[in-house]
């Protein structure tokens, strides 16, 4: 609390009762402002409005205690400061009667008793105080209001600045998508119509080219399958965004045994094994979520290592932010834990971030087939769960993938 010297005002004619009233008053920390007049004291009034109490004579010249009291009392800052009346004279009920009508709080009958004033003083000292401590306490109150209202307005202007950016990026989100979408399936037509003349030119043409020909023709094939690829996945990628987002308690492994079905052929031919560990049903979008295992599974089998038959492992535990200790998990809140592990070539450690990334490749295309999409369409269907990805790897050791889907 804010410290602060409480005045008092003495007004008398006598300066020797000056003198007395501050001996009396003396060593309580007390500020004494002296009028020797009522005039006098009007004129200090006027300058200093800062008063815990007056200490007056009624009995002076020119101007007595009442009127100077009755004068104090129409200001509307003087009119709350208390007024002590001082006086030798109080003999009849009429008289009493005036100085309390003037504005007096109290009398005092000359010669002063000094307890008893010092204790009057003391009172009238200490409700100064407690007003003065409420006053700051209300203009603190204010002040802070102030503030919290200013801060109220920049928030409400963040926040109105958010919702229009934000709904700005939902809406070039939106044309971003459909400009994909729509562009894919234009690219397809042209497409088409080159797969179908190839087709006939295979056919009919193939071997009366010559060797030169046939195999410029035959990088006309694999240019045309690639592209045929490429769009597929940009078509995946694009609908991971405009997919209802429609929540289903899903049996992972029957998401896995339709996995093992669309992609036998390959599994067979890598001579691939895919073990599970699952533990319960998970709360997930079924459609997407089979489309990142396909993903996954098939990103394994393309990096699968030529002198070891592949082996991928699958497990799922619910889990939560207090046993995994991970920042990015919400506090509280159950999280499904998926675990993605295969024993290919892997990747360096480096690259564990890369590799999510759009059209992002660590190999050359010669080496391994594939757009570079796969794994970025992985991420984007976690993150439409809500949940986050992370990525394990050292070369020639497998690679882990961890994903994490609130419940």
């Amino acid at each position: 609390m804010e410290q602060y010297t409480v005045k008092i005002l003495l007004v008398d004619d006598k300066k020797e009762n000056l003198l007395s009233l501050q001996v009396i008053l003396a060593g309580q920390g007390y500020e004494f402002v002296e009028a020797s007049s009522g005039k006098d004291a009007l004129r200090i009034l006027l300058k200093n409005q800062d008063f815990a109490i007056i200490l007056m004579d009624v009995q002076m010249p020119l101007m007595d205690g009442f009127e100077t009291a009755e004068l104090i009392r129409e200001s509307d800052k003087l009119k709350h400061v208390p007024i002590i009346f001082l006086t030798a004279n109080m003999d009849s009920a009429d008289y009493i009667f005036k100085g309390y009508q003037s504005g007096a709080v109290d009398y005092m009958i000359k010669p002063l008793s000094s307890e008893i004033l010092k204790a009057k003083v003391l009172v009238f000292t200490e409700l100064y105080k407690k007003s003065r401590e409420l006053q700051l306490k209300e203009e603190e109150t204010a002040s802070l209001n102030a503030e919290m209202a200013k801060a109220n307005i920049q928030l409400a202007k963040q926040y109105e600045a958010m919702e229009k950016y934000a709904a700005e990026l939902k809406r070039k989100n939106a044309e971003l998508d459909a400009f994909t979408h729509i562009s894919s399936h234009d690219l397809q037509e042209p497409l088409r119509k080159i797969q179908t003349f190839s087709n006939i030119i295979l056919a009919r043409e193939y071997n009366n080219l010559s060797e030169e020909g046939r195999s410029r023709f035959d990088r006309i094939l694999y240019a045309t399958s690639r592209m045929r690829d490429l769009i597929n996945d940009l078509l995946a990628f694009s609908q991971t965004n405009v997919a209802d987002r429609k929540y289903e308690i899903t049996d992972l492994q029957v998401l896995i045994e339709n996995i093992k079905e669309s992609l036998s052929e390959v599994i067979n031919d890598k001579q691939a094994v895919i073990v599970t560990e699952l533990h319960g049903s998970v709360t997930i979008i079924p459609f997407l979520f089979g489309q990142l295992l396909e993903n996954l599974t098939t990103n394994a089998l393309k990096f699968a290592r030529n002198d070891l038959p592949m082996r991928i492992e699958i497990k799922s535990r619910i889990t939560n932010r207090e046993e995994l200790g991970l920042e990015q998990m919400l506090p509280e809140i159950p999280y499904c834990h998926i675990s993605f592990r295969d024993n290919g070539i892997g990747f360096d450690a480096q690259h564990r971030e890369k590799i999510f990334g759009v059209f992002q490749r660590l190999h050359s295309r010669d080496e391994y087939e594939g757009t570079g999409i796969g794994l970025a369409i992985v991420k984007k269907i976690v993150e439409n769960h809500n949940g986050f990805i992370t990525a394990e790897g050292e070369p020639m050791k497998g690679a882990v993938f961890h994903i994490y889907i609130p419940q």
